[in-house]
């Protein structure tokens, strides 16, 4: 079952997902969203699509998964998750291809079941992180959704929050509405009111005025791909805040579990930008047209913000400088070292 994101918070829908196929429509049309969590419901669409394939030998199963890994790293290319989740189950079908079919497509079920619960694992890590860079008092603002309904559950950006709180710190978040699908208004906001955390509602262009009233303490974001150099890649409108809280002197952080660093791409502006349909900007809900007809729109669905914007990157394995997310890619590098140290 796939909750329907595009209807919350007026309609709480659910929609079976019986094949990859189902699964691959709710990647594109935003049913799901979120780099973890688009990763986590590709693996599970491997999972399904593997249910019906008839094979003689691990080879053969690979070859006939091929158009289920196609058609979901089709559905949306900024976001790494969904290939990072291609690259696990391809991987685990060669190291389990001397098995039996019937054993192997168990094993992916079980497979899949346990991203789910790793990723629930990673927030929190990033939680526990994330949270010593937030005091008493802070105001963070975030920009589009990065909580409980982007991942398996928790959330990246909203982990550092959520963990705060549970350290007894008072805090409070300005969330960007962030058009044109209005993530923060509808989910960010949603999510944080139902964890009783105080929230504030903005439009995207009020952000530099509240930073230069000094109404912001730090900004903390997600991110859909951030590659060796530290570039991020996230939701349309991130890099004008990070532009912003780099003239105001506002700490700019950014929540990515190693899942969602390419280490593959030497900088951003290699990264792939999803372009996305004229109605999201002409229309409100695809059906209130806001727009005139037949007006010329660029509905880009991300932007990339420099690492040099970027004052930390958070992870489930500590806090990094964006300059040393290339040396996190050397499996020989005692990643203790690297660890940027926050002081009580």
């Amino acid at each position: 079952m796939m909750l329907d994101q595009t209807r919350l918070p007026i309609d709480v829908n659910y929609i079976e997902c019986a094949d990859y196929h189902k699964v691959a429509e709710g990647i594109k049309k935003l049913w799901i969203r979120g780099a973890p969590a688009i990763g986590i419901a590709a693996s599970m669409g491997i999972a399904l699509a593997a249910q019906n394939i008839e094979a003689s030998d691990g080879d053969e199963f690979i070859k006939k998964l091929e158009p289920a890994f196609a058609e979901l790293l089709a559905t949306r290319p900024t976001a790494v998750n969904i290939q990072w989740a291609v690259n696990r189950f391809r991987a685990f079908i060669v190291r389990h291809k001397k098995e039996s079919i019937t054993i192997l497509k168990t094993k992916l079920i079980e497979e899949a079941r346990l991203v789910l619960d790793e990723d629930i694992e990673i927030n929190k890590a990033i939680g526990f992180w994330g949270a010593q860079l937030i005091k008493s008092g802070d105001t963070i603002l975030t920009h589009c959704n990065a909580g409980s309904l982007a991942t398996g559950g928790y959330g990246t950006a909203t982990a550092p929050m959520r963990a705060a709180r549970e350290q007894g710190k008072q805090i409070s978040v300005i969330a960007d509405e962030t058009r044109p699908v209005l993530q923060g208004a509808r989910l960010t906001a949603w999510e944080l009111m139902e964890d009783g955390i105080p929230v504030t509602l903005i439009c995207d262009n009020t952000a530099g005025v509240l930073m230069q009233k000094g109404e912001i303490s730090l900004a903390l974001v997600g991110t859909d791909r951030t590659v060796l150099n530290g570039d991020v890649a996230n939701k349309i409108g991130t890099y004008s805040v990070a532009v912003l809280c780099k003239e105001h002197g506002i700490p700019f952080y950014v929540a990515a579990p190693m899942s969602s660093i390419d280490f593959s791409i030497p900088s951003g502006d290699q990264i792939p930008i999803e372009e996305r349909s004229s109605e999201e900007v002409t229309h409100i809900f695809g059906t209130c047209r806001i727009a005139p007809e037949g007006v010329k729109v660029r509905n880009l669905a991300f932007d990339v913000t420099p690492a040099k914007y970027v004052t930390a990157i958070i992870t489930e394995q500590g806090i990094f400088r964006p300059s040393d997310l290339k040396k996190l890619a050397d499996p020989s590098t005692d990643i203790s070292r690297l660890r940027i140290e926050i002081k009580p």
